[in-house]
């Protein structure tokens, strides 16, 4: 009985290597290039790479990362130097699993062991500076400094220009976000360069190969980070519900909280990678490699875009339905929402149930009250925005000094801003008010009389985009949720 057929011999290459697949082996020859972000030009330093590539490689596959071979002349003197490994079967390779049924059960398979790896992987305050603000911003401006020097319009200017001004304004705002990350033990020596092509899903777990070993610094950061090139690389495959799911499976696993803004980010900077490495690829010939360079790039600057934190004022008079427009953005777009009702409440410690208002503008009401609410609604605000995440106020926005207040807060945390003012007939808004007040829902103390005082003592808002709230719920969501952009 004769055993499997042998595959057939391959060579592959890529742009720092030339890869001979020959029978159940693999050897990697590394080629004497240069390129700003690595030297092998000369063959002591090949040495070291396939070392340190053995090396740091052997941390996710010690059975498949065998040793370092030397290429010797006909004098028995060492020419060059190959890294030697168990030949992987292509079938089973990741990115040949992604169109089939089992994908799904395969990327839940990777997550965990990836979060089983970073949860073990090494931190020290050295690594942990590569979580700093400097750190992340200067990898953003060296790589797009590279992209737009590898060969010029490969990816178009203005797309590079684009890049660098959403990751500036990003990062700018976030360094609550990554001061937490650091402080979380969060940054560590992880992969660098996790792609579907170099993982494998055999009967025994996955194996993860091909580490960044060029560059110690090129894998020190957030595990966030590590994970989003794998995730990015199953969306640039066509694949982004399986993204997701690698993101929550590790998320799970490793007990990871993270705003949706840095998964953005993140899968934004692996994007901008490949696009970074593929350039290099059409400089180098490969025919394919321009349009490869510059879908990445696009991915790239979809993902900077979503990132970028938002906030938006949901105002109006009592009984518009602004609340409801509030939570339906939120609920939709997973926002936070700040509510001046429940502000108000929490402030005094009442139920949040309607109640007697008082007299206008006294009491719980009375101006220097409310004050200090909306001025602890901006408060909750721009922590929620520097940690990342997206805010919804839901107030009357009825004084135009708060509302300026509010755009200052928005400016200063790097977030897009959007205004909205939900406008209903006022007989309409005075029966909600009434239907509201009888159930016993919400926190709201308006009166219809309370309604229409406030709104004829509100400042003109024209800064607002108009959100007409008498139509079906349904036709005022998908407004409301296409206003908030």
């Amino acid at each position: 009985m004769t055993g499997a057929p042998e595959p057939p011999a391959e060579i592959v290459e890529t742009h720092v290597s030339v890869i001979a697949l020959i029978g159940d082996r693999a050897f990697k020859l590394l080629k004497p290039v240069a390129m700003g972000f690595l030297d092998h030009r000369l063959r002591v330093d090949r040495l070291a790479a396939c070392r340190r590539e053995t090396e740091v490689n052997r941390r996710f596959a010690p059975d498949v990362y065998l040793g370092v071979l030397d290429v010797a002349g006909e004098d028995g003197v060492p020419r060059d130097h190959l890294v030697e490994m168990r030949r992987m079967p292509a079938s089973r390779r990741l990115s040949a699993l992604l169109a089939t049924p089992e994908a799904p059960q395969r990327i839940r398979e990777v997550a965990r062991a990836v979060a089983g790896f970073h949860r073990e992987a090494p931190t020290s305050d050295r690594i942990a500076r590569a979580g700093s603000l400097e750190a992340v911003l200067g990898l953003w401006e060296e790589g797009l400094d590279q992209l737009g020097a590898i060969v010029p319009a490969v990816v178009p200017p203005e797309g590079i220009a684009r890049a660098r001004a959403l990751s500036r304004a990003y990062l700018a705002g976030r360094v609550p976000l990554l001061e937490r990350r650091v402080a979380a033990g969060r940054i560590r020596d992880g992969h660098g360069d996790l792609l579907s092509d170099d993982v494998f899903c055999l009967a025994d777990g996955p194996r993860v190969l091909d580490c960044l070993a060029f560059a110690d610094r090129l894998r020190h950061g957030d595990v966030l980070g590590d994970i989003a090139f794998l995730a990015m690389d199953l969306e640039a495959h066509g694949h982004p519900a399986l993204g997701a799911l690698l993101l929550d499976e590790w998320g799970r696993c490793l007990g990871e909280d993270h705003p949706a803004s840095l998964a953005h980010h993140y899968i934004a900077y692996r994007a901008h990678v490949r696009a970074k490495v593929a350039a290099l690829r059409a400089g180098q010939g490969d025919p394919g490699a321009g349009a490869r360079a510059r879908s990445l790039q696009e991915l790239s600057l979809r993902h900077l875009d979503r990132a970028q934190v938002r906030m938006a004022l949901v105002g109006g008079a009592p009984g518009t339905g602004k609340t409801t427009v509030a939570r339906a953005i939120g609920e939709a777009r997973g926002w936070e929402v700040i509510g001046s009702d429940e502000t108000r409440k929490d402030r005094a410690g009442l139920p949040l149930s309607p109640a007697d208002p008082g007299a206008f503008e006294r009491g719980l009401y009375a101006p220097a009250v409310t004050g200090a609410v909306y001025e602890a609604m901006v408060r909750r605000a721009r922590e929620r925005l520097a940690l990342g995440v997206d805010v919804v106020l839901d107030a009357s926005w009825s004084d135009a000094g708060r509302r300026a207040a509010a755009r200052a807060a928005a400016r200063a945390a790097g977030a897009r801003l959007v205004e909205i003012e939900c406008r209903l007939d006022p007989a309409e808004a005075a029966a909600r008010i009434m239907r509201r007040r009888a159930a016993g829902e919400g926190a709201s103390d308006a009166t219809p009389e309370i309604a229409a005082r406030l709104a004829a003592a509100s400042d003109p808002w024209p800064e607002a985009r108009a959100l007409d709230t008498g139509r079906p719920q349904d036709l005022v969501r998908d407004e409301a949720l296409r206003l908030a952009g």
